[in-house]
């Protein structure tokens, strides 16, 4: 297996040197029982997995999620009201002078004031109506007919009815704001299909009695035997324990299953609950793709089982709504709703096999927790679009699920357990790193712009068309790349058996060397 440290699976690095081209700097995969996240970890963090009960990543992010400041209090500017300015009834200011010009009396008499309120009132009534008449007498404010033929105003009424024909009319459309009606009836037909998926390991042997004579440090001084008495027998060699949950669906009324292969992972045996059934049935691995992150499972019935439908998931768009059914944290058959976010996702999920290269991942809103992991994604009509996979620890709405598009193509293979083979993956086989400034005397270069070599893989690619040890790679075809991962994403940019050129600097001075693109998964 090729070496984690690498810069990825194209490009090679020497372990033990530091470099920013690392294609999966600031992921990590959710597994329960793996090591504390770091603390200056970064944003990018991808949980998945099957559910554990003990402390996962998933609490460790929880846990991190309150947002402290350290620049203590902001400071808040309190503006001073501006003055008031004194009402005068008279209508001049206030002054000093004349103080009693802020008030006056009123010597009218009060008859007089009623009848101007009146006639003043009985004047705006007579004028409003005269506008509302004379608006509504020559169709001031509407487009259309005036409303004073009553022959006119069914041909009006028809008129507005009818469908814009291209003269400048607007064509209204009925918009629905709300959710979709349908949801509680798409889970009930689909519930029976989705099935938890539960894991058993053999548990791992222990002497009995005391601890302590687990520990080798002890036993030097007690004897193999524990101070003279019997050894006891060991326990629990051939006991199995719960390893892990997940969720998985039935695709075939025969009892196919689809679900992720990080939930089966490792399992001496897989049990599967069906709803409706008192017991759950033990499952037989047919195929499964540690790249693709698929398996296909097999239970056998008395009866024909549940099944849902495979859709299309290029036919969904975004922002279309998508229900997702799974049992995250052991809660079975839960029912999230969302939209789909995007397409074509691409991420990568490292953990103790290799790394995952997720291609053309389906991104959603509709919540996704561990234990959702193998669950389907499913479309208004009922059908699968995608298998939920991962979601994103320090987000919130940011899952992804498999798309069918991608299950399709090799769901013979996993029910028939057909070797799938790996997508072309192109590299030269060097190791790489970014140069620093105190080499540039040293490497004869004006600037430490490009890459450097470290190593170059024997038989490789690199190795046959003649690259170095610390040659520096300043362009691929042409196109100046400033580090090493600029140049690593240019090489992944590129197809198997391409003719790369490349611009090396030697010794202070500049050679063009052509590079045959390999292929990482054939070697």
């Amino acid at each position: 297996m090729e070496d984690n440290n690498n810069n990825n699976e194209f490009l090679r690095r020497p372990s033990g040197e530091s470099t920013n081209a690392s294609s999966n700097d600031g992921v990590e995969a959710d597994q329960a029982g793996s090591n504390q996240i770091k603390q200056d970890r970064p944003s990018h963090y991808y949980s998945y997995g099957p559910y554990k009960s003990t402390m996962g990543h998933d609490e460790i992010a929880a846990s991190d999620t309150t947002a402290n400041s350290n620049e203590g209090t902001t400071p808040v500017e309190v503006t001073p009201p501006r003055p008031v300015r004194p009402f005068s009834y008279n209508g001049f200011e206030p002054s000093q002078e004349h103080p009693s010009n802020n008030w006056q009396h009123d010597n009218r008499k009060k008859g007089s004031s009623v009848k101007a309120v009146f006639s003043a009132f009985m004047a705006g009534a007579v004028l409003v109506g005269g506008l509302m008449f004379a608006s509504d007498k020559m169709n001031w404010f509407t487009s259309g007919p005036s409303a004073s033929s009553s022959a006119s105003a069914p041909v009006a009424s028809k008129a507005a009815a009818a469908p814009a024909t291209g003269n400048g009319g607007v064509k209204e459309a009925a918009i629905d704001l709300g959710r979709p009606t349908n949801i509680a009836q798409i889970a009930e037909q689909s519930g029976p299909a989705v099935v938890k998926i539960e894991t058993k390991v053999k548990a791992k042997s222990s002497r009995g009695g005391s601890s302590l004579m687990d520990d080798p440090f002890f036993r030097q001084f007690f004897g193999n035997n524990g101070g003279g008495s019997q050894s006891q027998p060991k326990s629990g060699a051939d006991q199995l324990q719960p390893a892990g949950m997940g969720t998985g669906f039935i695709f075939e009324k025969s009892g196919y299953i689809l679900t992720n292969e990080h939930v089966i992972d490792g399992a001496d045996e897989i049990w599967v609950t069906v709803e409706g059934y008192e017991k759950p049935f033990k499952a037989t691995l047919l195929g499964n793709s540690y790249d693709l992150d698929l398996a296909a499972l097999k239970i056998e019935g008395t009866k024909d089982f549940s099944s849902l439908t495979l859709g299309k998931a290029e036919n969904t768009a975004v922002g279309d709504w998508v229900v997702a059914i799974g049992n995250p944290y052991g809660f079975d058959h839960t029912v999230t709703v969302g939209v789909l976010s995007a397409k074509e996702r691409p991420i990568s999920i490292p953990d103790s096999q290799g790394t995952r290269n997720y291609q053309h991942l389906l991104q959603t809103d509709a919540s996704i927790n561990p234990g959702n992991s193998g669950g389907p994604l499913l479309n208004l009509n009922g059908e699968v679009i995608g298998i939920n996979t991962a979601v994103s620890a320090q987000a919130q709405g940011i899952g992804f699920a498999i798309p069918t598009s991608t299950i399709s193509s090799v769901l013979d293979n996993l029910k028939n357990n057909v070797k799938i083979p790996k997508e072309p993956a192109p590299y030269i086989g060097v190791k790489l790193s970014d140069i620093d400034k105190d080499w540039l005397t040293e490497l004869k270069l004006s600037n430490n712009e490009g890459a450097i070599v470290s190593e170059v893989e024997r038989k490789s690619p690199g190795f046959v068309a003649g690259l170095r040890p610390y040659d520096v790679i300043t362009e691929v075809n042409g196109a100046k790349v400033k580090t090493s991962q600029e140049l690593v994403d240019a090489i992944k940019k590129l197809k198997v058996k391409d003719q790369a050129t490349l611009t090396v600097m030697r010794d202070g001075k500049k050679e063009t060397i052509t590079v045959t693109i390999g292929d990482r998964n054939a070697e």
